[in-house]
């Protein structure tokens, strides 16, 4: 059980992960969650396919919907090659009614390589929309349409990238087909497969790639992975004038830091530390909130600095973005 990302966290975290994004309208703000139709706590991760082809025609159906059941109908739409397009945020209408002995067997990750078959369906399960991230890969699902190794990338890289921001195991990654017991998607892979999958990637034996080593004005140059709350966490921060490759650090100046707090409002204290001598003492706890997006603090350029410290009250995800052009 997870409080859900908010959406500046959840983009974060596919970043992190090295997911080629696209983001479609306004996605951000595109959502069924309303009185009666709630959102979280979230429990894991589904995948669908679209029945369809086309990017174009499947992403514009995936967050317009149709007759009967308005959009967004996932949080993104995986293309063949890969790129995962951004559709909805909150609550979206994909899973609907699932087994609620699935639920708990996802909640506890108590499965061996599949969880039990699902007994209920969309007629007369749990609402599912409510407790799972969702995204819908553009395949006809007839079993013969082929799963180019881009689109199956990218769903295990999505997948990895909401395990690790929320602390779930691959378990929490389920088909709709094992849901709910009216549904057969998605087709052509395997489930087990897929999970054991994202399970190698979180385990460290997939790698996402390093960002280029060349940055243009405002480029986000590294991801850092999630911080969690009370926690000294130390980001390496490169000389001044570095043209190489940060090697998951950040690139000293000029920089900003991007912070979005998860799951409630809190405190964040910097400190920094100079190369060859020690930490200085902390600066003023600025606040971050749930509501106000991303906070973003400048970090000191050129003054020798090869550590910062951050220290949350809160859990919280960021990036760190410059403007050095090399």
């Amino acid at each position: 059980m997870a409080t859900p990302l908010t959406a500046d966290g959840f983009l974060v975290a596919l970043h992190a992960e090295g997911v080629r994004v696209a983001e479609y309208g306004s996605w951000r703000t595109h959502t069924r969650t309303s009185s009666g139709r709630p959102w979280g706590p979230v429990h894991g991760v589904v995948i669908h396919h679209t029945v369809s082809s086309g990017t174009s025609s499947s992403v514009e159906l995936c967050a317009e919907g149709y007759a009967g059941l308005p959009g967004p109908l996932c949080h993104g739409v995986i293309a063949k090659d890969g790129i995962v397009h951004l559709v909805g945020s909150g609550r979206t209408n994909h899973a609907g009614g699932g087994d609620p002995v699935v639920l708990q067997h996802v909640i506890d990750e108590d499965y061996s390589d599949r969880p039990p078959a699902p007994t209920k369906g969309n007629a007369d399960g749990v609402d599912g929309n409510a407790r799972f991230y969702g995204f819908e890969c553009i395949n006809l699902g007839d079993g013969k349409d082929p799963w180019p190794a881009a689109q199956l990338d990218a769903i295990e890289r999505v997948s990895a990238a909401l395990c690790r921001a929320h602390g779930w195991s691959a378990k929490s990654v389920i088909g709709h087909l094992e849901w709910s017991d009216d549904k057969s998607d998605p087709r052509g892979f395997t489930m087990p497969d897929m999970r054991a999958r994202v399970a190698r990637r979180l385990s460290g034996q997939s790698t996402p790639p390093k960002p280029a080593p060349r940055y243009t004005e405002d480029a986000v140059i590294t991801y850092l992975p999630p911080i969690p709350a009370n926690t000294d966490v130390d980001i390496p921060v490169e000389p001044a004038g570095t043209l190489a490759d940060p090697q998951g650090g950040a690139r000293n100046g000029p920089l900003w830091l991007c912070l979005a707090a998860q799951g409630a409002d809190g405190q964040v204290v910097t400190t920094y530390h100079q190369e060859g001598g020690s930490w200085g003492a902390p600066a003023k706890a600025v606040s971050v909130t749930v509501a106000g997006s991303k906070h973003v603090m400048s970090l000191p350029a050129g003054e020798g600095v090869d550590k910062v410290r951050i220290r949350s009250t809160v859990p919280l995800v960021g990036y760190v973005t410059g403007r050095q052009v090399a």
